[in-house]
């Protein structure tokens, strides 16, 4: 990325991922959301495209790109279907996470289903008692020979009892984020059972379940990293699933802002378009401007997670708290302008309404996002 533009390949990339979403998704979205339906065949059909492993590198069958190209193609995808991206993304993150950090072995066992999505990855760090204080986590992993024995809950599971990979933060050691460390658990694995489907009120194209742990025996080969390396791990991680989760956020908020320039160009009231009414006008200008804003902010972050910049950590939590947080407000915004359609399944205002508003409370809530800015504030002062 130059200072203020994207690269031609990056375009290309971009281009390649509306063309998907536009064939793929966006027909299709609002019939997923109405019945809940998750689109497993085009969620791996995107594998096709390298989707499936972003920032895998190339040696692990990857296509290798940088987190700039990948909150492109999450941005892309989100203006069909938010919820969709959000899926994939967490698929990703998972991946990346095994060829990052994995033993050889482990990554020969694993990334070449991953790659091509035959295996789709969840990531499993949130407990029934642990959520944004993550380091508390219970799930415990005890050695016992050449096998780790798992016993304990994840709450909130993306792709819970439908993925085949549950990439799982568990307690080896003693309190804290030092005695935690990450283990790769098959969905087969005995004493591996799953919760009902949560009932949602948004991402209703994946499914969401408790995963649950009794007695379950995992090779010690499936461990990613070394031990006590997990809380890291997973931070890591998360550096770049905040910067998706923005990216699905300006998505949506790109196709609220589309929907509404249309609908109120159409729309008549008073004997004229409200499109031509002032205070429509003022409405459209600052959704534009804030989704401009957020959108120069997280390519920024991303840019500075793909090189490893110091203050990575920083940029990647203010830009998912602004991104998640502007996307919100133009998407209340566009279904305003709306107004009783706005409320109505017939339209997709409803559903970016619903499914952005957790985007404002995963990969980190934005209070949390607070908190991680501010320390960094500080320390850097010091």
């Amino acid at each position: 990325m130059s200072q203020f533009d994207l690269t031609d390949d990056q375009k290309a990339i971009q281009e390649a991922a509306r063309r998907f979403t536009a064939e793929r998704i966006t027909p299709f979205a609002a019939k997923w959301d109405e019945e809940h339906h998750y689109p497993k065949d085009v969620v791996q059909a995107a594998a096709a495209l390298g989707f499936g492993a972003i920032y895998v590198s190339e040696e692990s069958g990857g296509i290798g790109l940088g987190r700039l190209e990948a909150a492109l193609i999450m941005e892309a995808m989100a203006h069909g279907c938010p919820s969709t991206s959000a899926f994939i993304s967490i698929h990703n993150m998972a991946a990346w996470m095994i060829d990052c950090f994995g033993s050889a072995a482990l990554k020969a066992k694993y990334l070449p289903g991953l790659v091509a999505m035959d295996l789709i990855a969840s990531y499993c760090l949130t407990e029934p008692g642990s959520g944004s204080d993550a380091a508390a986590l219970k799930t415990r992993a005890v050695r016992d020979g050449d096998h780790y024995v798992v016993t304990g809950s994840k709450a909130f599971i993306s792709g819970g009892g439908v993925n085949d990979v549950y990439v799982t933060m568990v307690r080896t050691g003693g309190d804290g984020p030092k005695g935690i460390s990450c283990l790769v658990i098959e969905k087969d694995m005995p004493g591996v059972s799953f919760g009902a489907p949560e009932r949602k009120l948004g991402w209703r194209s994946q499914p969401t379940a408790q995963v649950n742990f009794d007695g379950v025996r995992v090779p010690v080969e499936n461990l990613v990293g070394a031990e006590g390396q997990g809380f890291a791990i997973a931070m890591s991680g998360l550096d770049g699933g905040r910067l998706n989760i923005g990216a699905c956020s300006l998505g949506g908020a790109q196709r609220a802002l589309d929907e509404a320039i249309a609908y109120t160009r159409q729309r008549q009231q008073f004997g004229r378009a409200i499109a031509d009414f002032q205070a429509t006008q003022f409405t459209l200008a600052d959704m534009a401007t804030e989704l401009a804003a957020a959108r120069a902010l997280l390519y920024q972050a991303a840019v500075k997670v793909s090189e490893g910049a110091p203050d990575k950590t920083m940029f990647a939590a203010m830009a998912k708290r602004l991104a998640t947080d502007a996307g919100m407000a133009i998407v209340d915004r566009g279904l305003q302008l709306f107004g009783g359609y706005g409320y109505l399944m017939d339209f997709p205002m409803e559903r970016l309404f619903r499914d952005l508003r957790v985007h404002q409370i995963l990969e980190g809530t934005n209070q949390i996002m607070r908190v991680i800015t501010a320390r960094e504030l500080l320390r850097a002062s010091n």
